[in-house]
């Protein structure tokens, strides 16, 4: 058992441009800062074939808590219901963390 969660970091190249390591370094003390054990950053394109099945795969393989992003850009606008069952999902900009389990609404008795 690792001392710490693992987590994994996604960006897409495209997206990223030029700022590729600046947005590969926030995604690596953003793990660092939340106590995370970076595990693997991946990086695709465009060209890459089912890019989230990919991701989903790292996460069960690394056996990884999270998925840390640059921003939801990185995948297309928006939080990926399937991946957010499996890991909770963190973007760098703004900051914010998609769990994956939500608390039960609490009935009035």
């Amino acid at each position: 058992m690792r001392p710490q969660p693992a987590a994994i970091g996604f960006l897409r190249h495209d997206v990223s441009g030029a700022q590729q390591q600046w947005d590969q370094a926030q995604i690596q003390q953003l793990a660092q800062r939340l106590g995370y054990d970076l595990c693997k950053t991946l990086v695709f394109g465009p060209e890459t074939d089912r890019p989230l099945q990919r991701v989903r795969t790292a996460v069960s393989r690394l056996a990884a808590e999270a998925v840390i992003t640059p921003s939801l850009d990185h995948f297309g606008g928006r939080v990926p219901d399937d991946l957010v069952r499996v890991a909770d999902v963190i973007t760098v900009s703004p900051e914010n963390t998609y769990a994956r389990w939500l608390l039960p609404p609490i009935e009035n008795r």
